[in-house]
């Protein structure tokens, strides 16, 4: 659980910068995006951390990490990327992105059904 544990810490710390670096670096019309994408990546660097705590007394995690750090990746990593003026092509992955997140968050649900 401890390389969760350092993804979480990644996540979190990468979402701090790139929040600060959205209230000084970008273009005032593109900050709202860029702040909902910081703000969906800390808040769910936290879920992944609370998993990996959760997980290292030996319970099983399911997809949930995964599907938590694929949909920050996807769904955050595009909005940044297109802000920064990134393909249009990658217009498409950010709801990709937010299904992955939900697809986590199900899997949170199936696993407190199987409790």
């Amino acid at each position: 659980m401890r390389g969760w544990i350092a993804a979480a810490a990644l996540f979190g710390f990468s979402a701090v910068v790139a929040a600060a670096f959205g209230a000084h670096g970008v273009r005032p019309e593109q900050s709202t995006g860029w702040q909902i994408a910081a703000y969906q990546q800390l808040a769910h660097a936290v879920v992944l951390l609370a998993l990996a705590l959760y997980g290292d007394s030996g319970r099983v995690l399911g997809p949930a990490p995964w599907l938590f750090a694929a949909g920050m990746l996807l769904f955050s990593g595009s909005i940044y990327a297109l802000v920064l003026g990134g393909p249009r092509w990658l217009g498409p992955v950010t709801p990709l992105g937010g299904l992955c997140l939900m697809a986590g968050w199900a899997s949170l649900l199936w696993l407190a059904r199987a409790r």
